[in-house]
């Protein structure tokens, strides 16, 4: 009878030097942008009298952001684009990709569709939602019998 030696951490050897192989050739080469999805941050806050959209998007520029109402819905789409490296110069680790985003909100009844405005200066859009008459909080008289 021949004894057979258990050994059950042989085959780890080969899975970390795959492991550092994938690291190594992240880190080591050079990579290519990437065509990404990206949902950019969006803070969303009420006031008294409308609705405040607040999107990050930096590095981009106004004619490549689209704001639209449709059915009801406020969408807010564009384009990031990736920078190309000056001659001589090569990618080594990439994060801001080139991608295509798109948000939507639902409005609903409470806001008032056409007196949306938006502007965009350092980085940030800001759309402003006014609120519908109906949807304003008021003050209601007590009368005294």
């Amino acid at each position: 009878m021949e004894l057979v030696r258990f050994e059950p951490f042989a085959g780890f050897g080969d899975l970390r030097s795959v492991f550092n192989g994938l690291l190594d050739e992240n880190i080591d080469r050079p990579t290519q942008p990437s065509v990404s999805k990206w949902y950019p941050a969006v803070d969303v806050l009420e006031g008294k009298d409308a609705y405040l959209i607040r999107a990050e998007l930096p590095g981009m520029k106004r004619e490549d952001i689209k704001v639209q109402v449709k059915d009801g819905t406020l969408v807010l789409s564009g384009e990031r684009n990736s920078e190309q490296p000056a001659e001589g110069v090569e990618y080594r680790h990439i994060e801001r990709v080139a991608a295509k985003f798109w948000r939507s909100f639902s409005l609903g009844e409470s806001a008032k569709q056409d007196g949306i405005e938006a502007t965009y200066k350092d980085g940030i859009l800001e759309i402003r939602v006014p609120k519908a008459e109906q949807a304003k909080p008021r003050q209601i008289e007590i009368s005294v019998n």
